[in-house]
């Protein structure tokens, strides 16, 4: 059992009544870097889950392009299909009609993807899925995109596709190279993600370093472009309905952001502010409140989502509390740089 100071992030009221409680770390980068926000223990590592899409995303749109203009898959990675890859969707029927694509232009089938497979997360369309007798498939599962992206850079580059997922495939060894550099630590540990895939643990000051250069790229670079194609696709990181990281990112345009299972988030701002998040109980419903409110606390400009900056509790179908940021840096690790 670990002794890590984790310090209170979010409250859940109810009726006046503190209900919940969340705990765990987080980190804000100001713009030239330095850590200007801490709670808990940021340094310790953490699997950050798919929050690490838009790593894997622009491995594979490096790989891609490394195989030339000739290449007949030259290109396949933009706009819609960059994004996806990028992100985590919900299954609708626009979000599979990109993946299909990604999986016919590598001259594939859905039977190549390795994620398992899952039922969409999409509401409407599972349940109109269950109503057409339809099963669960692998090209639903919201991981899917990643996979297909994943599946197009080997093709392009000629390597192997029925192990792309071994940690030892040429792919994978680029995508850890790419998150490490882009973090500017080493790995700390390999782990199987849910969908499958090779994961990679870092500490949150590198998962926040990560989303900063993200956010912030040298136009026409690899990191830009996936980073643009969220921008621009917010829809295709998430979904069309209720995505907290659509959300988001259609409220502050220009920001960045991408969560992960198990309470994992980072967000960047276009002029360099970056936060990761890490719930140590697991739990999402809090992560956009507390980073937005660690940001805020930063000095960065989140004025335009004040919707965002709770998230209701109902009672009988009406509001009677809210789960709002309570980030608590009074622990002995805690620690502001101005």
């Amino acid at each position: 059992m670990t002794t890590a100071p984790y310090a209170e992030l979010a409250r859940v009221t109810r009726n006046g009544v503190v209900e919940s409680r969340h705990f765990g770390s987080v980190v804000v980068l100001d713009p030239s870097g330095a850590v200007a926000l801490r709670a808990g223990v940021p340094d310790e590592p953490v699997l950050p889950r798919s929050t690490l899409k838009p790593v894997q995303a622009l491995a594979c749109l490096a790989a891609v392009e490394a195989a030339g203009d000739a290449s007949p898959l030259a290109g396949v990675l933009a706009g819609p299909a960059l994004a996806i890859a990028a992100g985590s969707h919900t299954g609708d029927d626009r979000h599979v009609a990109v993946v299909r694509d990604l999986l016919t232009a590598a001259g594939l089938t859905e039977e190549a993807l390795g994620c398992p497979a899952d039922w969409p997360e999409d509401e409407a369309t599972r349940e109109r899925l269950i109503r057409d007798g339809e099963q669960r498939s692998r090209i639903r599962m919201n991981c899917s995109g990643k996979h297909a992206a994943m599946l197009v850079a080997a093709v392009a580059r000629g390597w192997s596709t029925d192990d792309y997922l071994a940690p030892g495939h040429p792919l994978q060894r680029e995508i850890a190279a790419a998150v490490e550099r882009l973090a500017g630590v080493p790995v700390s540990a390999v782990a199987v993600d849910g969908c499958g895939a090779p994961l990679f643990g870092l500490p949150l000051t590198g998962l926040a370093r990560t989303f900063q250069a993200l956010a912030t790229a040298a136009p026409g670079s690899h990191e830009a472009r996936v980073a643009e194609a969220m921008r621009t696709h917010p829809e295709y990181v998430g979904g069309w309905h209720g995505h907290p990281n659509t959300d988001l990112m259609r409220a502050l345009p220009g920001i960045l952001a991408k969560g992960g299972a198990e309470g994992v988030l980072g967000v960047a701002t276009p002029d360099g502010y970056a936060v990761a998040v890490k719930a140590i109980d697991g739990s999402p419903r809090a992560t956009t409140v507390i980073a937005l409110a660690a940001l805020a606390e930063a000095g960065a400009d989140v004025h335009g989502a004040p919707e965002l900056r709770r998230v209701p509790v109902l009672g009988g179908g009406e509001p009677v509390g809210a789960v709002t940021a309570a980030i608590d840096r009074s622990s002995p690790d805690a620690a502001t740089t101005s």
